[in-house]
């Protein structure tokens, strides 16, 4: 057990504590002592360790590498399910969803393989200070926003690769390798996920790692400032140890509530962005109406064309999400309207008429974290399933555009025209 600060006033209570897997860094800070504890989220010892230290009575609170949403989805399993699902499309959050189910789906299969609940020292600690009434306090920052500014922070070209890595990494019916339950030793879900990305990507590793290594200590600072508690232990990835150590232990802003809030900002697109959707669809209106003015029958072509193209690819799209016939008809109708239209999208339309056609059940929500853990589980699942349909109806229809585009500029102004 390593030990730090040993000439502190507290320091010799430090001798009665019992002996851990993982390394222990205490920090003095005024009247409060903060011990870290390293700990391994795959590990029955970690999950010991917390109980044990958390059962002397050395500590007063406890502090853990969780947020609010990973809190309340260990909690409550259910959570995940009892989310409108149409509120989920309409606010755009499908993809987010999605990645979190596979995240859940990855982490299963992990348990079931090991035999360890990843995560099982947080767990501890939740039970631990429910059961002797400890204050618990969760400094992670929310899952959702790290994956956003990883998002964000990437390259546009990095983009795709990054999310078909994590889709395949956590949905592949491979065993789990010991190399990833390795990996899950030092870091999260997030960290094992990514790892080979963060080893080579500052932009990746800074928003994965350092950032949160920063926030930790910020919501420390916010949470449990000098004073309001005599001992706190702190529970987090060995990977995180050194980094929140180091913040903690270097001078912290007084009003930590700005340098966090910062922390949880989402940059906002890009300008050229959120201006390319119109700019395609004003473009594409040009070109009929240029054909138009060349003459009716190249006019009437291309928009036949477009509507064939974005129409076939879109509604594909969803037949390979097993939708629903009359979802399968109404994509194929919509995508072309809604590709001229930024303010709606063709998954839109597909997952709300899914919905109407395929109501998920109560059984749907209550299976769901179980179902997603197989690859046919998503098409099974109506739940998981809409979510395919909805991110397979976007996906087709973008393709459809710039294809049908193409298309469209290629009748217009390629060799003979």
């Amino acid at each position: 057990m390593m030990q730090d600060d040993a000439s502190s006033p507290d320091a010799a209570s430090l001798e009665t504590l019992p002996a851990t897997s993982g390394p222990l860094k205490v920090i003095q800070i005024g009247d409060t002592r903060y011990t870290l504890l390293g700990t391994a989220h795959v590990s029955a010892e970690s999950a010991e360790d917390v109980t044990r230290l958390l059962a002397s009575g050395a500590f007063d609170a406890a502090a853990i590498e969780l947020c609010d949403a990973r809190h309340d989805s260990m909690t409550n399993p259910d959570a995940m399910g009892e989310q409108d699902l149409f509120q989920v499309f309409k606010q755009g959050k499908a993809g987010m969803v999605a990645a979190s189910l596979a995240l859940g789906a990855f982490q299963q299969r992990i348990a079931e393989q090991s035999g360890i609940q990843p995560g099982a020292e947080m767990r501890a600690a939740v039970e631990s200070c429910l059961a002797q009434e400890l204050p618990l306090l969760l400094i992670d920052r929310d899952v959702g926003v790290t994956l956003k500014r990883i998002y964000r922070n990437v390259p546009w070209w990095q983009r795709f690769s990054l999310f078909s890595g994590l889709i395949g990494s956590v949905l592949s019916r491979q065993d789990v390798s010991k190399e990833e339950i390795e990996k899950l030793k030092e870091g999260d879900m997030l960290e094992a996920t990514f790892s080979e990305f963060a080893a080579e990507s500052e932009t990746l590793y800074t928003p994965l790692i350092r950032e949160r290594d920063r926030y930790m200590a910020l919501r420390l600072c916010e949470q449990a400032p000098p004073g309001r508690f005599k001992n706190v232990l702190v529970v987090l990835g060995a990977g995180h140890l050194k980094g929140t150590a180091e913040h903690l232990e270097a001078p912290l802003p007084e009003d930590p509530v700005v340098e966090r809030e910062a922390l949880e900002h989402t940059p906002p697109a890009s300008k050229l962005w959120k201006a390319l959707p119109w700019v395609i669809t004003a473009l594409v209106i040009t070109g009929f109406a240029i054909g138009f003015s060349r003459n009716t029958e190249l006019g009437w072509q291309l928009v036949l064309e477009w509507f064939l193209i974005n129409g076939i690819l879109a509604g594909g799209a969803t037949l390979l999400a097993l939708a629903h016939p009359v979802t399968v008809i109404a994509t194929f109708f919509a995508a072309p309207l809604t590709s001229l239209n930024p303010t709606i999208g063709a998954g839109f339309v597909a997952a709300g008429v899914e919905l109407y056609m395929r109501k998920p059940k109560v059984r749907d929500f209550s299976s769901l974290r179980h179902d997603v853990t197989a690859l046919k589980g998503w098409w099974k699942n109506r739940v998981s399933r809409t979510l395919l349909v909805f991110i397979l109806a976007t996906l087709g229809s973008a393709i459809g555009t710039w294809v049908a585009g193409f298309r469209i500029a290629g009748a217009l102004f390629g060799s003979g025209a």
